[in-house]
């Protein structure tokens, strides 16, 4: 027990010295504070290809630093991860850049599961908002065991915030690192597989494959909760 304290305790302190040292970064390094700036309003422009040729633009590093985008828009649970998606099949083709997004996605939502593990709910509060982590909670507290599965399988459910509220849970990191893995990977292969060939100008289309993608897996959420209504009807 005292040397899972001592443990704990070691983890603690170095999650936080890495986030001072982010932070004093963004306020002391003039170069560190234009990229943050900059990747901002990339991502709130909505449009992929900016952050296409932002990732481009480093060449030989450029699957690195969607990396290291990918695990970013997690820690900053606001940032839409979708374009990362969308740029990474655009550049790389789209079954590497499937494997490139599915593979840094699962490193962010295991930063995200540690950090909540870690330091708790009153930080990931801060990096959140306490409204959505309440939903998230009560989505938990609903469905069960199966709750990362369904969360992941529909895509208006942030897939972030989902990733810290798992780490303020008892579940163990295997069953949420199998059930991310499985339920993230057909939104991947759909993202991937259009936006290979996604142009600036496919927006209409691309927003009625995401209707048609959360409607399917709505249909999938209401038959899960149909046969646990069933399972509970047979056991009454």
């Amino acid at each position: 027990m005292e040397q899972k304290k001592k443990k704990n305790l070691i983890g603690k302190i170095i999650v936080v010295v890495c986030i001072l040292a982010a932070v004093a970064a963004y306020f002391f390094i003039p170069s560190v504070n234009s990229l943050m700036k900059r990747i901002t309003k990339m991502f709130a422009s909505g449009d992929f290809t900016v952050v296409k040729d932002f990732v481009a633009s480093y060449g030989g590093y450029a699957a690195a630093v969607s990396f290291a985008l990918m695990i970013l828009q997690s820690i900053a649970a606001p940032l839409p991860a979708f374009l990362i998606t969308f740029a990474n099949a655009n550049l790389f083709g789209w079954w590497q850049g499937a494997i490139l997004s599915w593979s840094s996605a699962m490193a962010g939502a295991v930063v995200c599961f540690y950090i909540a593990r870690i330091l708790g709910r009153d930080v990931v509060e801060k990096l959140t908002s306490k409204a959505g982590l309440k939903q998230i909670d009560e989505f938990f507290e609903k469905h069960g065991r199966l709750s990362i599965l369904i969360a992941r399988l529909l895509p208006f459910i942030s897939f972030d915030i989902v990733s810290y509220a798992a780490g303020l849970t008892s579940m163990s990191f295997g069953s949420f690192f199998i059930a991310t893995g499985i339920g993230q990977l057909p939104a991947t292969i759909v993202y991937s597989y259009v936006g290979g060939m996604l142009t600036g100008g496919a927006k209409l289309f691309v927003t009625g494959l995401l209707i048609l993608f959360a409607l399917s897996a709505l249909i999938v959420l209401l038959r899960q909760l149909y046969m646990e209504k069933q399972k509970k009807k047979n056991e009454d």
